[in-house]
């Protein structure tokens, strides 16, 4: 019986499935974003994860470690050299899969599987975006209810602010208008008196 037993074995023999999972963590790592099945996709992830965690730490070691998983130098030099600088701080979860829809020719389910801190995309709309804060049982604390209201007034003061210097220019170009057909004005004058 199987009872409890999770593993995809993803209708392979031993051998086959782990050629197949390497040459997969190889391209994702190569190239940062591979479109497959979502089952691959989810096996994939607990694959390579390991991994990228074992390449945070960058000596000897390691780097056997994940020859063994991966047996390509390639992969291994740019998952050490540049791969592992963008995910040294983040503690996990080096993955992003995006379902895509069902392939035309058996329906099966295809996604596209990313390195999160790779897309370029993604990461600028998360710098723009707030800080984050713990959440609490609670509902918040008083910090975060008091600063509120303070926030609120922060930003109706710079909307006051900018309307004042929008009127202030308005104002000033009026007056240079004003200024520009007085002289005009006058040569008109000048040449009327001429003409009589």
């Amino acid at each position: 019986m199987r009872h409890g037993k999770k593993f995809n074995h993803l209708s392979r023999k031993t051998a086959h499935r782990s050629a197949m999972l390497s040459n997969m963590a190889s391209s994702l790592i190569m190239h940062k974003r591979i479109n497959t099945t979502v089952a691959k996709a989810k096996a994939l992830r607990k694959f390579i994860e390991p991994i990228l965690t074992k390449s945070k730490t960058d000596d000897t070691n390691s780097r056997r470690v994940v020859f063994g998983y991966l047996q390509d130098k390639a992969s291994v030099t740019e998952l050490f050299s540049n791969v592992a600088e963008k995910i040294a701080t983040r503690p996990g979860g080096y993955t992003r899969i995006i379902k895509t829809g069902a392939r035309l020719g058996d329906n099966a389910e295809m996604c596209m599987m990313e390195l999160v801190d790779f897309n370029e995309l993604l990461l600028g709309d998360e710098t723009a975006g707030k800080a984050k804060t713990r959440r609490s049982r609670r509902g918040g604390s008083g910090k975060a209810k008091a600063e509120a209201p303070k926030a609120e007034a922060k930003e109706v003061k710079e909307e006051v602010v900018a309307e004042e210097v929008k009127e202030e220019t308005k104002a000033e170009t009026v007056e240079a208008k004003a200024e520009e057909t007085e002289p005009k004005a006058e040569a008109k004058e000048e040449e009327k008196k001429k003409e009589d």
